[in-house]
């Protein structure tokens, strides 16, 4: 069921180099790299790695998948719980939506395995440009989303339902153990989606091109598909809302705007849902939604968007880091006094070396490289 500033110093650049050259490495020589190019922060890139990485994360998340399936029917099977009609467990509403959003956040784990393992990069440079998830910034995007949200959604609740029978109230002690469950397991289900497709495969596409959107439309793609074939603006509605969520990352340098635009919007689906009777255990989501709330609802995401740039004007989160220089050679035996001896090739050229313009006094810096400023339904 697929309910489904200016940029602070990176912690990436290597330290100053031993012996004679003790001096920090050339300003030009690190290529700031936006959040969709990260695959690349490690001078041991390969091209077959994004390949194999994505091989990888599909697998392990289907066998995962899979076990945990086994052991929730087998413990179901020993409980006694009678099985439906398509051969499964039947645990209830709440139980059986806590089994798939959890079925879902297992992703996380995967994703960072894999950026670790297969990428040979830090893992938190999944989630940002600074090496881990900006909590600060997530809350900030959080708050910018609720108001947003929850008046399209309310406006939702508002419009007429045709052939649809009237939905009762299901109580409190349904519904606050349900809205128990879904805050603990919501903000993981989505930020698990987030990790797969805005991060891990937008920053596959985007080790080979080094176009945003090139990198941000396959993911948008296979988002919408992910959550099944419904009505042509469900599936519409799903590919803009994974579009413009990956652009925020880019724009932001993060997951952050994504995830809270995200949990929130499945944080208030879900809660819906769960108000009234059998209302978990409805199958649709966002794919089957009519034309009506496809509009409200991508009302809300470019609002959500223009306030969360707002807020990025004003915060200036970090945007780039910069790319990990290449493995530096030792440096030659030195050469007696009196003799002059041309740059080793690959080697840094360290300060006070000018071939590109000689005659400067020794000890001139390089010059440094232009900087880069640069009822809703649960998805």
């Amino acid at each position: 069921m697929t309910n489904l500033s200016a940029a602070a110093p990176s912690p990436y650049l290597p330290g100053p180099l031993p012996g004679p050259l003790s001096v920090p490495p050339p300003a030009h020589l690190a290529e700031p790299l936006a959040h969709h190019r990260l695959a690349r922060i490690r001078g041991g890139h390969r091209w077959w790695r994004p390949v194999l990485g994505t091989l990888f994360v599909a697998a392990a998340y289907m066998v995962t998948v899979v076990l945990l399936y086994g052991l929730v029917d087998a413990v179901g099977a020993a409980r006694g719980h009678r099985r439906g009609p398509d051969g499964t467990v039947e645990f209830g509403p709440v139980t059986s939506t806590a089994v798939d959003l959890t079925m879902l956040a297992v992703a996380i784990p995967i994703v960072l395995l894999a950026v670790r393992w297969i990428g040979r990069r830090p893992a938190g440079t999944v989630s940002s440009v600074t090496g881990g998830l900006r909590w600060r910034w997530l809350g900030l995007c959080v708050l910018a989303a609720v108001p947003i949200l929850a008046a399209t959604t309310g406006a939702m609740l508002l419009l007429p339902a045709e052939d649809e029978p009237s939905q009762q109230w299901a109580g409190w002690e349904v519904f606050g153990p349900a809205l128990a469950m879904l805050v603990l397991l919501v903000p993981l289900q989505a930020a698990a989606e987030e990790y797969v497709f805005r991060g891990w495969l937008t920053q596959a596409v985007g080790a080979f091109l080094r176009s945003p959107w090139i990198a941000i439309a396959p993911q948008a793609v296979l988002f919408a598909a992910a959550h099944g074939w419904g009505t042509p603006w469900g599936f519409a509605d799903l590919v803009v809302f994974g579009a413009v969520a990956g652009w925020l990352t880019v724009r932001t340098g993060g997951l952050e705007a994504a995830i809270g635009l995200h949990v929130v919007n499945n944080l208030l689906a879900f809660a819906a849902a769960a108000s009234v009777v059998d209302g978990l255990t409805s199958d649709d989501t966002a794919a089957d939604a009519p034309w009506e709330l496809v509009l409200l609802d991508l009302t809300g995401v470019a609002l959500y968007a223009a306030a969360v740039l707002w807020l990025a004007r004003r915060h200036r989160p970090a945007r780039t880091a910069p790319a990990a220089l290449a493995a530096v050679p030792a440096p030659p035996a030195p050469v007696p006094a009196g003799y002059a001896h041309a740059p080793v090739p690959g080697f840094p050229v360290p300060y006070g070396a000018r071939p590109d313009a000689p005659g400067l006094p020794p000890g001139t810096p390089p010059a440094a490289s232009p900087s880069d400023d640069s009822a809703r339904s649960p998805r």
